[in-house]
Formats: structure tokens, C-alpha cells, sequence
């Protein structure tokens, strides 16, 4: 069954305590409606306008997709570290309603930026993910590691939303196959549940959490921010990831350990 908060997040620290108990639990929480409908169709605009402006008509489409759509051609669009094109994102990385969801499901009062990316999927042939786990793309030592995906445009199943296998992430690390983008082919695809999403909701998960989504079908585009955020006294196992740009940023608190993110 699919959890969510059925309203913004207040800052009560009760009203945090429940949502992050929620995703101890099952990994994941949807917490509706974080930015308003006006500010996600303002960023839904910005993101194609700067997709547009950049056009780098790169296709990061992972090769494993293809088992996914069953040999169907497909495409995506994306744009890594968004918030250094556009200070729009900057604001939105250190934006309370985002950094307080953050803390609380970290438990910590610090957050501390790994990257983000921006998702385009086309209309109608939009790539999709097959199942995997974000842990082997950059393995930390206490696993306080998380994503939030910024929902710009409505994200129902027929668009490709993402999908979540609930307390998946209980099991800890999977071996994924590495060909063509580590990947779990063999994870039962009836335990994920589509996270069917409005403009402006915000899905927050583990890097534990065995997550995939589908291939666009419809005749919109689904526009995503992905951020992937940590506990800055959690220490990387790898280098991987890190040209990422303004990777070790601070979006609240601080970092006690002074390391800015390094090894």
C-alpha cells in the first residue's frame, strides 16, 4: 500500500517524527503537494527552457532499459547539477519545506548535497529504469544516504512514474548485474508499486530501496529534479560521483567532520 503525507510538511517536530518513522519503515514516504502548483509549472518551464537552451543531445538511457521496453526504442533528456545553470534550483536545495523532510528522514540535523539530476522523459517512448538499488552507483560506510525526486509535471503510471518496492530496503546491499548500468534483472516487478505523483509532490526513499519506473506512454512529458542528499558525517567508500558539481555543499546544519565531502 502506497504511503504519503497528505499535506505539506509543517516544521512541528511531531508532524516530522511520524514522516520519518514512516520511512524507517517502508524506505520510502510521498510527501504531497511540498511545493505548490504554480512553483512546480514554474519549474517545469525553467527545466525545459534550459534542456532546450543547453541542448547537449546526450541520451543517458541506460542500456539495460532495453529488457524493460521490450525492445522498443527510447529516449530521455537530462541536465546534471541544474543549480549551477539557473539559481532558481540553488534555492530550492536549501528550501526549509525540502531541508527539514531531509533532516528528519536522516535523523540529523545536517544535510549535506550529493548531487542532483534533471530527468526529461518524452512523451510517448520516455525511457525507463529497470530495478535497482542506488547503493552501488556510491556506497557510503553507515548507508545515510536518500533521494528526493521534485515532481514538476503530474507523473501518473501511464507516464512512467517511478516505482517503489516497500521495505525492500530492509535487506540491505543486492549484487546487481553491472552490465549495462548496475541493475537487479531478476526482482519480482510484482513487488512495485507505482508512486503516482501530482506537480509539486516530492518522493523521498532510501538508497536501499529497490526502486524502477516505466516507460512514458502518454502524450506529456514527465519532468523530474533528482537530488540525492547524506548525513556529512557519513563517510563515502568511493570516489564515485565526485564531479559532481558543488558535491559537499551544506543545505543545513553543518559538518561536523570538516571534510567537505572527501574520502
Amino acid at each position: 500500500m502506497m504511503t504519503t503525507l497528505s499535506t505539506a510538511p509543517s516544521t512541528a517536530p511531531e508532524h516530522l517524527d511520524t514522516l520519518a518513522d514512516t520511512y524507517d519503515e517502508q524506505g520510502y514516504v510521498l510527501v504531497k503537494g511540498l511545493l505548490s502548483k504554480e512553483e512546480a509549472a514554474e519549474y517545469r518551464a525553467r527545466s525545459h527552457e534550459l534542456i532546450a537552451r543547453l541542448d547537449r543531445g546526450d541520451d543517458p538511457t541506460w542500456d539495460a532499459a532495453s529488457d524493460v521496453a521490450m525492445g522498443q526504442q527510447t529516449s530521455l533528456q537530462h541536465l546534471h547539477d541544474a543549480q549551477f545553470y539557473d539559481a532558481a534550483y540553488t534555492r530550492l536545495l536549501t528550501d526549509p519545506r525540502f531541508t527539514d523532510v531531509a533532516a528528519a528522514v536522516l535523523r540529523t540535523p545536517n544535510v549535506q548535497l550529493h548531487h542532483t539530476k534533471m530527468f526529461i522523459k518524452p512523451p510517448e517512448n520516455g525511457s525507463p529504469f529497470p530495478p535497482h538499488q542506488d547503493y552501488p552507483f556510491f556506497p557510503h560506510k553507515n548507508h545515510k544516504v536518500a533521494a528526493a525526486i521534485f515532481h514538476f509535471d503530474d507523473a501518473p503510471d501511464a507516464k512512467g512514474c517511478v516505482r517503489i518496492a516497500p521495505g525492500s530496503h530492509k535487506e540491505g546491499p543486492r549484487e546487481h548485474d553491472p552490465q549495462g548500468s548496475f541493475h537487479l534483472p531478476d526482482f519480482p516487478t510484482d513487488q512495485l508499486v507505482p508512486m503516482e505523483a501530482e506537480a509539486g509532490d516530492v518522493l523521498f526513499f532510501t538508497y536501499f530501496t529497490v526502486h524502477s519506473s516505466g516507460i512514458n506512454v502518454s502524450d506529456e512529458a514527465r519532468t523530474t529534479w533528482l537530488v540525492q542528499f547524506r548525513d556529512p558525517a557519513d563517510p563515502p567508500m568511493t570516489d564515485q560521483h565526485k564531479e559532481s558539481l558543488g558535491q559537499g555543499l551544506i543545505l543545513a546544519g553543518s559538518d561536523p567532520t570538516g571534510r567537505v565531502g572527501q574520502a
